[in-house]
């Protein structure tokens, strides 16, 4: 039997289902939620039903003529309203010698460390996720401190860019 995570993180959950459906094993609503259950989240099929609307997926055939959910051509704006930004998810960041330490909401360091390993940040070797914390690895031995620094820059500009986005009609949330 599966543990079921003690999370109540919707991205994290929402995130699961984009990778179900892309995967092509989603059938139906209940076929989402018996595979959301098994990756440790328990939901109902009403919120399968809403994860399901807010990321875009429609059910269409598959090449082999089966029914299954996919993410529909025009569900970029579904799926980045499901999918938060980085001021959204960095609590606090804590620097020593080449790392910084960056706490999340549970289940957003997956995110966060896919946002900043595709940053362009230079600073950044990589990145170590868990649940809510990112470990951040400086390309400089003693860069803890000044990537700390950019990654708080990182989150402000971000949360400007969302505002920016939303001010010309793409609503993010």
């Amino acid at each position: 039997m599966a543990k079921v995570l003690n999370s109540t993180s919707v991205s994290a959950r929402r995130a699961k289902a984009i990778s179900l459906i892309k995967a092509g094993v989603v059938h139906s609503q209940s076929d989402l939620v018996k595979l959301l259950k098994k990756a440790g989240f328990a939901v109902t099929q009403a919120t399968a039903s809403r994860d399901l609307e807010e990321v875009g997926a429609v059910r269409a055939r598959s090449a082999a003529g089966e029914l299954i959910y996919q993410i529909g051509s025009t569900s970029d704006g579904a799926i980045s309203k499901s999918m938060p930004l980085p001021s959204d998810l960095i609590l606090s960041v804590e620097a020593s010698a080449n790392l910084a330490v960056v706490r999340t909401p549970p289940g957003g360091a997956q995110f966060l460390a896919s946002a900043l390993d595709n940053s362009g940040i230079s600073g950044i070797i990589g990145t170590i996720a868990g649940d809510d914390t990112v470990l951040v690895v400086s390309k400089k031995s003693n860069g803890g401190a000044e990537l700390a620094k950019e990654l708080l820059v990182f989150s402000r500009s971000s949360n400007k860019s969302a505002n920016r986005s939303s001010s010309n009609g793409k609503a993010r949330k």
